[in-house]
């Protein structure tokens, strides 16, 4: 799918004009095709702040930009590194701090609540059993068990995903193994702001305020 580049001078002039911008909430939505696919986002923080990351795939329900996302996606993880691609920390099942599946009854989604100094982070999302193996981004991810979409329970799942930000700067999808689709138009501004890395950004993004 094609992909659009942000200018660089253009998140340059952004990000130094905005840097006092409040926090907000981002949601995104997607569709992996293979088991191995990870999405990642970069995000930013402008003072100390409870940040939360988590998904909506596995049992649905309504993201943070009052979107109704349906039940039956992947069972996902996620993991979060800091500014310079250190694994911060991995989150597998949110337990009872997420909804059930109303078919399994399972909590699978991810669910992490961290309270994150300023800078730029980024975060990944992944099929479970694709951990991040750490202590780095760059030392990549272990791969699942070919599962074509099944859960750990051997229930037939597919690949759409829907993941949300909440309370921090700015935050953008940039480019990795899995396709998604361009934001829509006129986000590209808010992506840009306060990041500090530039990246492809390839997912549908909606946002509000807090």
């Amino acid at each position: 799918m094609k992909a659009t580049l942000l200018p660089i001078a253009m998140a340059v002039a952004l990000s130094a004009a905005s840097s006092d911008a409040s926090a907000i909430d981002y949601s995104f939505s997607g569709t992996f095709t293979d088991d191995a696919d990870v999405q990642l986002f970069d995000f930013s923080v402008g003072a100390e702040s409870t940040v939360t990351l988590r998904t909506l795939s596995y049992a649905g329900g309504t993201n943070a930009a009052g979107t109704v996302v349906a039940r039956g996606g992947f069972d996902p993880i996620l993991a979060l590194f800091d500014h310079s691609g250190f694994l911060i920390d991995q989150n597998d099942d949110g337990g009872f701090r997420v909804r059930g599946d109303t078919i399994t009854g399972a909590h699978w989604d991810t669910y992490l609540r961290t309270v994150l100094d300023p800078g730029d982070y980024t975060v990944s999302i992944m099929q479970y059993a694709n951990f991040a193996r750490g202590p780095f981004l760059s030392n990549g991810f272990q791969g699942p068990y070919t599962t074509h979409f099944r859960d750990n329970a051997g229930n037939l799942r597919d690949g759409h995903w829907a993941f949300d930000l909440l309370n921090v700067n700015a935050a953008a999808a940039i480019a990795a193994n899995s396709p998604a689709s361009v934001p829509e138009p006129g986000t590209w501004l808010v992506l840009a702001v306060g990041l500090g890395s530039l990246g492809l950004a390839r997912c549908r993004n909606t946002r509000k305020r807090i």
